[in-house]
């Protein structure tokens, strides 16, 4: 397919504009590799707040469903379209309308028609009007990509292949991490200081967030924090922004150092702190450049990763990440993690997290560090530090699967350990 343009075309009538956008973002993901989020401001430069949201999430949905959209598309076609077609990609978009987000049909394809020039227009019409009138729908829930299904299934089973595609099906419930109550806030608390809110909601607009009263965090996300517990003693969090977990630990008392190599997000993370009144040391640098010149009570490294464990609200995952990705994380996590614990004082604690759901990148990263560094040793974490439902592993450290709080809304992919620098270096 050839590169989408990022303009409005002249000819562009009401609608088209915002469906051009989810061509971009979707050609960004699926052609180039690239994040959803990290795509979005290029691809829909010049729209209207509206636009943009409506094409975030018509791409969103084209990736949730991507492989029942296709199979779809192929059972109306004579010739399989290529994956890169642009008639295959303005096939998905308009089907993602009509079956996901309620458009009704006529609007759903005279919106994406322009999207493609020439004889294709007529295929792209065929095929949507054949399935139409066949009354096409989409199965129960979505169907995990081939090769994610054999990876999830191949490493945690196949209860929880199902449960991740399951969870695919819609965006998850909103979890806050809560500094004060809000008698208006209404949801579910799974663990302190915290509420799950269902329903489409205006973060900006919810009681209490102007107040800086909680911050929007996945339960999951929260867990590696609350590893800490509270203290007066000095934290490094390591790879912090967005900054959840720099919020967590100077709400629980710590002095705290964050450090990210992405400026743009630790801008976000400064405005949180603003909002919330709460303080800490923001450092831009490279964890592999940068020393902190003290020795920390606390470490926490969330690492960067392939982040395969939030995929139900980043879908772009289950498409854009391969083996090669994998392996390239996991040996800069095997990079990152003896570095940090170098700045652990003896006595002290280091929670090394992951929002990844590959054991290379969790099980097997810890293992390999914990034979190579004697001084450190698995503090297992207890069951009065996790909502009611999980489970530490058997070693202590923690794995959250797809599978897990099903009930309650589910939560994300994560491996957590905390660690007790029992001695001086080896």
């Amino acid at each position: 397919m050839s590169r989408p343009s990022n303009h409005r075309l002249p000819s562009d009538p009401p609608g088209v504009p915002a469906r051009r956008a989810a061509l971009r973002l979707l050609d960004a993901v699926l052609r180039r590799g690239l994040a959803i989020e990290q795509a979005l401001e290029a691809s829909t430069k010049g729209l209207p707040p509206s636009d943009r949201g409506l094409a975030h999430a018509i791409a969103a949905e084209v990736l949730r469903w991507l492989s029942d959209l296709d199979a779809l598309i192929d059972s109306a076609t004579r010739n399989r379209l290529p994956d890169d077609a642009k008639a295959r990609f303005a096939l998905r978009i308009a089907l993602a309308q009509a079956l996901r987000l309620g458009t009704p049909p006529h609007a759903a394809i005279s919106t994406v028609l322009p999207l493609v020039d020439g004889g294709p227009r007529k295929l792209v019409h065929g095929v949507f009007g054949t399935l139409d009138r066949k009354g096409a729908v989409l199965p129960d829930h979505p169907s995990l990509p081939g090769p994610v299904h054999a990876r999830i299934a191949g490493n945690w089973g196949e209860r929880v292949a199902d449960a991740a595609a399951a969870a695919i099906a819609a965006p998850p419930p909103l979890d806050l991490t809560l500094r004060a109550e809000v008698a208006e806030l209404h949801g579910e608390s799974l663990v302190s200081n915290h509420l799950r809110i269902t329903g489409d909601t205006s973060v900006p607009e919810l009681p209490g967030y102007a107040e800086g009263a909680w911050w929007v965090q996945d339960l999951a996300a929260s867990l590696p924090a609350r590893l800490l517990g509270g203290g007066t003693g000095r934290a490094l969090d390591l790879c912090a922004a967005p900054g959840g977990k720099t919020l967590q630990l100077a709400a629980s008392g710590w002095d705290v150092t964050a450090v990210d190599i992405s400026e743009s997000r630790l801008a976000r993370l400064s405005e949180n702190l603003d909002r919330t009144g709460l303080s800490a040391k923001v450092v831009t640098a490279d964890l592999m450049n940068w020393e902190p010149g003290f020795e920390a009570d606390a470490v926490l490294l969330d690492a960067p990763c392939s982040a395969t464990g939030i995929f139900r609200r980043h879908p772009d995952v289950l498409h854009r990440v391969r083996p090669r990705v994998i392996s390239e994380m996991a040996e800069l996590q095997a990079q990152l993690l003896p570095r940090a614990a170098r700045w652990v004082r003896p006595g002290g604690l280091m929670v090394y997290a992951t929002c990844s759901l590959e054991p290379e990148e969790g099980e097997h990263q810890i293992e390999r560090f914990l034979a190579g560094h004697p001084e450190f040793a698995i503090d297992p974490v207890l069951p009065d530090e996790l909502p009611e439902g999980l489970v530490a592993h058997e070693r202590g450290w923690l794995r959250t699967l797809p599978d897990m709080l099903v009930e309650q809304g589910g939560l994300d992919g994560f491996f957590m350990v905390r660690l007790m620098r029992v001695a001086g270096d080896s």
